[in-house]
C-alpha cells in the first residue's frame, strides 16, 4: 500500500468526530455550540457528562493509536509511521466530516505517543492523572506531561526523532489550542 494512502488513512481516523457524534446522540445538539465550542474529550466531560467525556476521551486516544499501529503494520519507515500519526491528529482538529472545525488533539496525541514513546508514557500516566485528579484542568495537565515527555525520553534514551516528534506533536495540539481560545478570550474582552 502507498504511503500516501496510509497517510490518509491516518487522516480519516483522526476525523471521525467522536465529540460530536457524542453531543448529537446525548444532547441532540452541536458539541462545537456548547462550552467551550470545542470538538473534544474536554468539552464532551463538561457539557454531556463524566461517562460521556472518558468514552469521546478513550476513543480519541484509539484513533490515535490505531493509525500508527497502521502505518507500522504496514512497514513504513519511522518517518512515515510519524507522518500517518501527525495526519490523525490533524484528522481530529480539522476534520473533512465537520467543515475542518474539530477538536484540540490532545487525546489523539496522547494515542500516537502511547505507541510511539511507550515506556516514557507509561511512567507518566500515574503522574498525570494524580495532576489531573488535583487540578480538575486539562491544559496545565497536558502542559506537565508534554513539558517533561522529551526529558524523559532523553533520560532514557528514546532515539532523538522520537524526542523532536514528541515535543512537535504537543506543540501542533498547542498552536491549535491557542487559535482556537484566543478568538473567544477576545469574544468575552
Amino acid at each position: 500500500m502507498p504511503v500516501w494512502s496510509i497517510v490518509l488513512i491516518g487522516y480519516l481516523l483522526g476525523a471521525i468526530p467522536t465529540a460530536y457524534i457524542a453531543g448529537r446522540i446525548m444532547a441532540g445538539g452541536d458539541i462545537r455550540q456548547m462550552g467551550d465550542e470545542n470538538a473534544g474529550a474536554g468539552n464532551a466531560y463538561r457539557e454531556l457528562g463524566p461517562t460521556a467525556g472518558v468514552i469521546v476521551g478513550v476513543i480519541d486516544i484509539a484513533k490515535g493509536t490505531l493509525a500508527v499501529v497502521i502505518a507500522q503494520s504496514g512497514h513504513l519507515s519511522q518517518n512515515a509511521v510519524m507522518l500517518t500519526g501527525a495526519a490523525a491528529v490533524i484528522g481530529h482538529n480539522w476534520p473533512v466530516f465537520l467543515g475542518f472545525r474539530g477538536g484540540r488533539g490532545v487525546s489523539t496525541a496522547i494515542g500516537i505517543l502511547f505507541v510511539l514513546v511507550t515506556v516514557p508514557m507509561l511512567i507518566m500516566t500515574l503522574p498525570t492523572l494524580l495532576i489531573l485528579i488535583w487540578k480538575k484542568n486539562v491544559t496545565p495537565t497536558m502542559a506537565f506531561l508534554f513539558i517533561v515527555l522529551p526529558f524523559l525520553g532523553w533520560w532514557l534514551r528514546v532515539p532523538p526523532a522520537l524526542i523532536a516528534y514528541g515535543v512537535a506533536l504537543p506543540a501542533l495540539v498547542g498552536i491549535t489550542s491557542f487559535f482556537r481560545t484566543r478568538p473567544k478570550v477576545l469574544r468575552q474582552a
